[in-house]
């Protein structure tokens, strides 16, 4: 019995390790590499913090995937990206969890390249829809611009999300298989 005790607690500390590891990727990634992707929207940079999320998502699980999220929003948002505040982080939050619950769900079903694909699409869509009524409601709040001038930027927006959440899924699906028997290796022995 004290050994299954011991054996949950290594689990348990492997797990919150290998998910630390990827939260501190994501900080990393944030940090050297982000850029606008439309001049006319310069705010709206392209990072690749997703992906090590989305590689904790369908390593570990769609909850997992927000814990992942959360956490690296609120290290993000408080250090390398603190000039956007806690908006930023909300819309983090909000943005790549629809990307994660939606993807770690669909892959969680049956665990196949095909259900993989299909998960990051559909999240990559869910992701792009629940941000248009997030910015209508949001950003008027926090950042004091008229609801109509948010409007006139939406095309924008969805193409932004479009764009981040494809170009992070490409690559997540490209190298996820790699990664995953390190992550279930790792810390495991």
């Amino acid at each position: 019995m004290m050994s299954e005790v011991n054996l949950n607690k290594q689990s348990k500390a492997s797990l919150l390790a290998k998910m630390g590891m990827m939260v501190a990727i994501s900080i990393v990634l944030v940090t050297f590499i982000h850029f606008p992707i439309f001049p006319v929207v310069g705010f709206l940079e392209y990072d690749p913090a997703d992906i090590p999320i989305l590689i904790g998502t369908f390593a570990f699980g769609p909850l997992a995937g927000v814990a992942l999220t959360a956490v690296t929003s609120l290290v993000q948002g408080l250090t390398v990206s603190a000039g956007s505040g806690f908006y930023g982080i909300l819309m983090h939050i909000i943005a790549t969890s629809a990307l994660t619950t939606v993807a770690g769900t669909v892959y969680y079903t049956r665990k196949t390249k095909r259900t993989a694909l299909i998960g990051l699409l559909l999240g990559m869509a869910v992701m792009a829809l629940i941000m248009i009524p997030a910015n209508m409601v949001i950003t008027p709040a926090f950042m004091g611009v008229p609801a109509g001038t948010v409007w006139s930027l939406m095309p924008f927006i969805i193409a932004f999300n479009v764009i981040k959440a494809g170009i992070n899924g490409i690559i997540t699906f490209y190298i996820y298989k790699r990664i995953s028997n390190f992550l279930h290796s790792f810390l495991t022995r």
